[in-house]
């Protein structure tokens, strides 16, 4: 076959597999099953546009060293610790338990002890790269499920790669002459070697050919792939496969500080070589075969996507986790993975198995990860079903999850935060400066430890769980504000208030206006656009230092922008009275909401979120840094000053009860404004100055906190 047409075919290809993509995406469906879809659509069952053959699988066996040596290169062991014992029990747990379940089956159907065994090992596997690309994308990657369900991955691959070792090792022992004895030994002995050359290269010569090679991020780049090639074929030249080559490769730049680079420009690469395997994988499917296997595959599908999460459940409810949170970790390993594709078509290329059971193994495989993801991306609807017969996989007292817990839940809260993450740690630092009391919501057990150091007391748990209420003390809240930017969670949590009747107010974070829109139809007291806010206040700074800010300036004094916090201590005061002549500053001009005023007055007010641009000496300009930013929050004294909302009733015998607005002069009399009218169902909000007050309204009222007071012991009305 000439160049030029393998050229076409591979273009061919490519452009069937971007269709199938742009397919799997309205699905919602991973990228694996679309690529698998893509060989069989261009195998020979159906267009036949595949000819060659060993093009292609050059283009996937690179696409798999290329993944093991991404996995090698990110194994973060450090997270099996961190997440605890439950990482390698249910981990390892999962392997044994679906492994002999799985070859019992696989025996019953008549297989035979080899087969059975490639089964076996094929259903403990889960994919890495799908579970945690759908975690991401519902942002609990650092949730309590999100931790253990990534620890326990790691395990899997861990075993994948020793199953791989094993299996090479296998076949090369029973392809030898001698003694299968002799054959393992020698290749312990050359696996051992192996180790030991690449140990002695990570001590001695990788980190620093890596810090010379930094200077080029593109050179670096290239040695990791040359790098992972080369070991790779070692490997394969001393009877192991390449991809335990390619894994070694991965582990050895896995401790130096490039391989978070390394690897994000790697990630792409990857993808794409990948494809090249899943579409190898679906030409090479037999049809005619699988047919005769869909009873079996059906079997095992719903083995894996029941029983697999069953497993997972029974080990985390044993060891004290809560239903919800064994559920929503058992539900990432109800697929399986691409290290099962793998190590079937070794099997399959050693003689262990026949196509038959590679056909088998593929149909699972589609027929569970098709499933399993639409499963994780609906996990809560399906708890909120499930819950009630959950649990019997959950102790009386889940105590691993209880000790994350605080030990004391104030009866009385100003705030119930849920969501600690970026935005909502800036919230309740001010809030707290602000002087309210709050109880803090979260699933990341790492951002409740830092609260709980605090003495903050905070809560485990999801708001979208019904069962979280009787947990929080919601009678005695004024607030429940969620940093949560998951719309179906917050929907969710909207609900379940509702549901129990909380007469307090609901904030929520949108990532986008129609998101904002669907919070308010819900009932959402207010709606938090951190984004759209944030993008306002850069453009105002941005503009502002275009105006005011030279590029460069030769000159023996220097510049600075300040943004006055809302919870600093200056705000409300005038420029008169800011100690910053002491340090030889001056305000040359402040910027609010767009507007910039050049040279202010000593008598121009400073206001939260002023930009005030300052000249003077570097020394004095730190510092005006820092006390114009102080951030004291002070109640005694300003209390009087702030303003307050109420709502004042009119008696029915009440000598104002006919009087017209206009007649009353609220604002003149009493210090306050009359900003609506509750008259039975009837809300007056546009008042008219000639609308006559009657017994029984309640007028809604703002000004100065004192004022306010003073009406509402105002007797007369």
């Amino acid at each position: 076959m000439t160049h030029e047409t393998s050229f076409i075919e591979i273009a061919a290809i490519l452009g069937l597999a971007t269709l199938s993509g742009i397919i799997g995406q309205k699905l919602r469906q991973p990228l694996v099953i679309m690529f698998l879809a893509t060989g069989i659509l261009a195998g020979p069952s159906v267009l036949g546009i595949i000819n060659s053959y060993e093009q292609i699988e050059l283009l996937a066996h690179m696409g798999i060293a290329l993944l093991l040596f991404i996995v090698g290169l990110k194994l973060d062991l450090k997270l099996i610790r961190t997440t605890g014992p439950v990482a390698l029990a249910t981990g390892l747990g999962q392997i044994i338990f679906t492994s002999l379940i799985g070859f019992a089956i696989a025996l019953s159907l008549g297989m035979s002890a080899l087969s059975a065994a490639y089964v076996a090992v094929a259903l403990t596997f889960s994919s890495t790269i799908i579970i945690v690309k759908l975690l991401s994308d519902k942002k609990e990657i650092d949730s309590l499920h999100g931790q253990i369900a990534i620890g326990f991955l790691i395990v899997q691959d861990i075993a994948a790669i020793l199953a791989l070792v094993g299996l090479t090792t296998l076949g090369s022992s029973v392809a030898g002459d001698g003694p299968a004895y002799i054959s393992i030994l020698m290749m312990g002995g050359k696996g051992l070697g192996l180790l030991a050359a690449v140990a002695i290269l990570i001590k001695y010569v990788i980190p620093k050919l890596t810090q010379r090679l930094a200077y080029s991020l593109e050179l670096l780049t290239l040695f990791a792939i040359a790098w992972a090639v080369l070991l790779g074929a070692v490997s394969e030249s001393l009877g192991f496969s390449k991809e335990v080559g390619a894994f070694l490769a991965g582990i050895s730049l896995a401790s130096t500080a490039y391989r978070d680079s390394i690897g994000a420009r790697l990630t792409s690469l990857r993808d794409f070589l990948l494809l090249f395997f899943f579409i190898d994988l679906g030409a090479r499917l037999d049809w005619s075969m699988i047919g005769s296997q869909f009873g079996a595959s059906l079997l095992f599908s719903l083995f894996v996507l029941i029983g697999n999460p069953l497993i997972v459940m029974t080990i985390m409810g044993l060891m004290g986790y809560r239903r919800r949170t064994g559920f929503l970790a058992g539900l990432m390993v109800a697929q399986i993975s691409e290290f099962s594709l793998i190590v079937a078509a070794l099997g399959l290329s050693l003689g262990h198995i026949s196509n038959e059971t590679m056909g088998l193994i593929t149909l699972v495989g589609v027929v569970t990860i098709f499933m399993s993801t639409y499963m994780i991306l609906y996990s809560y609807p399906l708890y909120r079903i499930l819950s009630g017969p959950l649990k019997i996989f959950e102790k009386r007292n889940p105590y691993r999850e209880t000790n994350i817990d605080t030990h004391k839940i104030p009866a009385t809260v100003d705030v119930i935060l849920v969501g600690l993450g970026n935005y909502g740690n800036g919230l309740a630092e001010y809030l707290l400066r602000r002087k309210k009391t709050l109880l803090g919501v979260d699933f990341d057990p790492g951002a409740l430890d830092k609260w709980r150091k605090r003495s903050v007391p905070v809560l485990y748990g999801d708001m979208a769980d019904p069962e979280m209420s009787e947990q929080l003390p919601l009678d005695h809240a004024q607030w429940v504000i969620s940093t949560i930017r998951s719309k179906d969670l917050n929907l969710a949590m909207m609900q379940n208030l509702k549901n129990i009747r909380f007469d307090g107010k609901v904030a929520l974070t949108a990532n986008n206006k129609d998101e904002a829109h669907e919070y308010e139809i819900a009932g959402a007291h207010l709606v938090f656009r951190p984004f759209l806010d944030a993008a306002e206040q850069a453009a105002d700074t941005l503009a502002y230092g275009m105006d005011f800010l030279p590029e460069s300036i030769d000159w023996p004094m220097s510049f600075l922008e300040v943004r006055i916090r809302s919870g600093s201590s200056i705000a409300g005061q005038t420029i008169r009275d800011l100690p910053l002549s002491l340090e030889g500053i001056a305000i040359l001009a402040v910027s609010r909401g767009g507007q910039v005023y050049y040279e202010p007055k000593p008598n121009f007010m400073i206001f939260p979120a002023d930009i005030l641009l300052l000249a003077g000496p570097p020394a004095g300009l730190k510092k005006a840094e820092t006390i114009l930013n102080q951030l004291e929050y002070q109640i005694g004294v300003q209390a009087a000053d702030r303003f307050a909302i109420a709502e004042i009733a009119i008696a029915e015998d009440s000598h104002i009860s006919g009087q017209s607005v206009a007649d009353l002069q609220f604002r003149q009399k009493y210090g306050v404004t009359l900003v609506g009218i509750r008259r039975g169902q009837q809300q007056i909000t546009a008042i008219n100055p000639s609308e006559k007050l009657r017994g029984g309204d309640c007028l809604i009222v703002i000004g100065k906190s004192s004022a306010v007071k003073e009406l509402q012991e105002y007797t007369p009305l």
